[in-house]
């Protein structure tokens, strides 16, 4: 605890002299959260005449005021509130705190002021008080509840609340209720290391502090371990040398236990061939047929550890049948081991073996096996052993024969998964010959000593396997005189690819190969990521079709950025796993060569169709082709205007004009260069423009042209001038011959010229036509009138496309053209030709 700290106190200004002391008092309280304390003031028993109580918290400089009196009674402060249920002793300045908040730890002062008949003294109590947590109610935590035999494990004691220091207790209680403790101290976790099936049972801890003390509930530990070796009881229990018998029809009763948490699992083997499931095995009536080896199986299925123990029963029975002749390896199928039995009799019938190479001194009469020392390979295959048998009960002996030979071929290796991709099997095999081989594997992790005889199977772990050292395997035979070996390659697998490298279009579906190369190991399913490193399925973006050695991924509609990347597929065996990647390029269409308008002519001076001619540049030098144009056009308003719809496009500005919204027509034949657009308003100007097009792609539009006049032929108007040429040559010669002879008087040589001299007088007698007066209506005026104008004649109408002149093409201001495309002939024009002359 740390000495308090003096405070300064306004109160000190009050001393009536100089000369007078405060008196400083120190006291240290403990309290317990939600309890009750009290604070003494100083002399408790005398009633201070004014006196201050004040708060200061650890680490802070503020000091607050929680409760005064200055002679006119307490007066409590908001702040005590926080401090708990704060009261003022009656007839005393102490204080009384129930319910003890925790934030009441840290530094009381009380000042204390007493009025005597002297002076006024002062005393300054300061009051340290502790707030004390009590422990609450501890909960164990184990790392693993259900450890294995002979593994470290660690218990933690936790709180969620207590006051140190806390001091920790630790309880085992065994499953037959035995209480002790193992471990005292102030750490909340203990390990305990090594641990064996004897810390089996219920643990809990204790935890403790100045204040209370409580204890966990209890929590089991689960010792895993075993199986032990089992151990065997035969009922009815008879040992021989070569272990247990019993006589023919008795009931024998074979009991095994082996020690295992959980309890083991039992399975009962009669030579080596699994006949009973269960801890007792019972034969009742046992016949000379049960002879044999038995062999208890104990297996722990949680460790998925086992052991086995065997153990020979031997029936007693008179001799049955005939001797049996069987050939083995043996030091480890360096020799051949010659066995003869003649299952049952009693006692044990008499054999002996014969044959080349055979030592009848290497004959244990007992077992009746020989073993033929010789080393390996120099017995030659296909050799014949006779074993000759006799017993009292027989009148004449009886025997059996054997024949050894080597397996042919070589030894066959394979490797196989399991269907829940868990466990990889090697099988080795070198089937044939007898005695049969002897097979066992060397590689990582094996042992490479005992084996199997023609067969052995090498259970591993999936994924523990690698491909750093091979697995061998071996076999011998005592026939052959060299060990044979065969080789399971465990790799990772092998994927291929087409193309490494793709490249398409935008727009286009594109397939991208991923195979399995041919591999000794069973591979995972082969699996796709995109781009983005998301592995895919099935989606209206990708499509994939895969069997057990492929997968083909279909990337749809392809797009340069969304699409274009490193594709990767991987697949996995058991031995590791493999990817290969494929990189997708998406180009853009390129884009398409520029087209530009040669005419644009009206077909018909009725207008309501045209002509359009245009022609593209350097389409040689693109390559992709092209897969159409796109023709727009627009009219042309007066003034400025704007109108919008769902084909919008770009306004064009033209010079006193202004187009309307640009309309599109697409021509897909990319071969067309001729097009011809009707259903046009004769009296709107238009404009044209053609743009070339690639799938996704653009090229630049043309410049836009308005449509030219249709051209007409000039013969009409050759003619039409040649006969206006004459009729009107003709009308001026008929004038001058009228006014000669009219003024043949003022001219008489030109009529003499003319008409002769001798004729004069009788034709001027006779009436020429020009002489008659013509009419008004007729449009010619009267030759001897008054009038100084000559005469008039009036020619028919007639009509010439050269003086056609066209109807306005400008349309109502704002409005589209409403009325029909065309308007069909031309306006007719009435011309009159009038002469005069004087």
């Amino acid at each position: 605890m740390t000495p308090p700290v003096p405070f300064p106190s306004t109160l000190e200004k009050l001393v009536p002299n100089p000369s007078g002391e405060v008196t400083y008092r120190r006291a240290g309280v403990f309290g317990v959260v939600d309890k009750a304390v009290i604070l003494d003031c100083g002399r408790a028993a005398v009633l201070p005449d004014i006196y201050i109580w004040s708060f200061l918290k650890p680490g802070s400089e503020e000091l607050k005021n929680v409760v005064y009196n200055l002679g006119k009674g307490q007066r409590m402060q908001v702040f005590a509130r926080t401090l708990g249920q704060v009261t003022v002793i009656s007839n005393s300045a102490s204080l009384s705190i129930e319910r003890l908040a925790l934030a009441a730890h840290g530094m009381f002062l009380c000042q204390a002021i007493y009025d005597t008949a002297t002076e006024a003294r002062f005393f300054y109590n300061y009051v340290h008080l502790t707030v004390r947590v009590p422990v609450s109610k501890p909960y164990l935590v184990i790392s693993d509840s259900n450890p294995v035999e002979g593994s470290t494990i660690w218990m933690r004691c936790d709180l969620e609340d207590g006051t140190g220091p806390i001091q920790y207790e630790w309880h085992h209680q065994n499953d037959n209720g035995s209480l002790t403790v193992f471990g005292r101290g102030n750490s909340s976790k203990v390990n305990l290391s090594n641990i064996n099936r004897n810390n089996t049972g219920w643990f809990r801890c204790r935890a403790q502090n100045p204040v209370n003390s409580e204890q966990s509930d209890r929590s089991k530990l689960n010792i895993i371990f075993g199986p032990d070796i089992p151990q065997i009881d035969v009922s009815p229990y008879t040992m021989t040398e070569r272990g247990y018998s019993a006589l023919e029809r008795e009931t024998v009763s074979l009991l095994c236990q082996a020690q295992s948490n959980p309890v083991s699992q039992y399975v009962w083997l009669y030579n080596n061939s699994q006949v009973f499931g269960g801890p007792q095995y019972t034969i009742t009536k046992i016949l000379r047929m049960h002879t044999g080896d038995y062999t208890c199986l104990a297996q722990n299925t949680y460790l998925n550890t086992r052991s086995k123990k065997s153990i020979s029963l031997t029936v007693y029975y008179p001799p049955d049948g005939l001797p049996s002749c069987s050939v083995e390896g043996a030091f480890e199928h360096t020799h051949l081991s010659l066995l003869c039995t003649w299952p049952g009799g009693f006692p044990t019938p008499t054999l002996f073996w014969s044959g080349d190479l055979v030592d009848q001194e290497g004959v244990n009469p007992k077992t009746n096996t020989a073993i033929l020392q010789y080393s390996q390979g120099t017995a030659s295959n296909n050799s014949q052993f006779r074993c000759q048998g006799s017993h009292i009960a027989l009148n004449q002996p009886t025997g059996c024969h054997v024949k050894s030979y080597s397996p042919a071929g070589e030894p066959q290796c394979s490797a196989y998964v399991t269907s829940n991709t868990q466990t990889l099997m090697l099988s080795c095999s070198w089937d044939g010959g007898h005695p049969k081989a002897l097979v066992w594997w060397e590689g990582p992790g094996v042992q490479g000593k005992g084996g199997q005889e023609a067969s052995n199977i090498l259970i591993l772990h999936y994924g523990t396997v690698r491909n750093e050292k091979p697995y061998i395997c071996k076999a011998r035979h005592p026939l052959v005189a060299n060990t044979k070996t065969c080789t399971v390659p465990l790799e990772p697998p092998v994927l291929r690819t087409q193309r490494r490298t793709v490249t398409v279009f935008e727009g286009t579906d594109v397939q991208l190969t991923c195979s399995l190369m041919d591999n000794n190991l069973p591979a995972n399913e082969i699996t796709w990521f995109n781009n983005r490193g998301v592995g895919i399925h099935d989606t209206s973006k990708y499509l994939l079709l895969r069997s057990s050695a492929w997968a083909n991924l279909t990337v749809r509609d392809t797009h340069e950025t969304q699409d274009s990347g490193q594709y990767r597929c991987t697949t996995s065996n058991a031995v590791g796993g493999t990817e290969v990647n494929v990189t997708l390029v998406v180009k853009r269409h390129p884009m398409p060569p520029n087209a530009s308008l040669v005419s644009v002519i009206y077909n018909s001076p009725q207008r309501n169709q045209v002509d359009l001619e245009w022609q593209v540049h350097n389409e040689e030098n693109f390559i992709s082709g092209w897969t159409g144009f796109l023709l727009e056009y627009a009219w042309m308003f007066e003034k400025p205007g704007r109108s919008g719809g769902a084909n919008d496009s770009i306004i064009v500005q033209h010079p006193g004009k202004i187009a309307s919204i640009w309309y599109s027509s697409i021509i897909q034949d990319a071969d067309q260069r001729t097009h011809t657009l009707g259903s046009l308003t004769p009296t709107v100007t238009y404009q044209f423009r053609i743009t070339s097009i690639n799938y996704r792609t653009l090229g630049h539009p043309s410049e836009a042209k308005t449509p030219a006049e249709p051209r007409q032929s000039s013969l009409p108007a050759i003619i039409g001038a040649a006969i206006g040429g004459m009729l009107f040559a003709a009308i001026l010669t008929a004038l001058l011959l009228v006014f000669i002879i009219r003024n043949r008087n003022n001219n008489p040589r030109l009529h003499d010229l003319l008409f002769g001299r001798q004729h004069s007088q009788s034709r001027e007698n006779i009436n020429f036509p020009e002489d008659e007066v013509m009419g008004s209506s007729d449009g010619i005026e009267d030759i001897g009138g008054s009038s100084s104008s000559g005469p008039t004649m009036a020619l028919p109408r007639a009509a010439s496309p050269l003086t056609v002149v066209p109807q306005s093409a400008t349309p109502n201001p704002g409005l589209l053209p409403s009325g029909p495309p065309f308007e069909d002939g031309n306006e007719p024009v009435n011309v009159t030709i009038t002469v005069k002359a004087t």
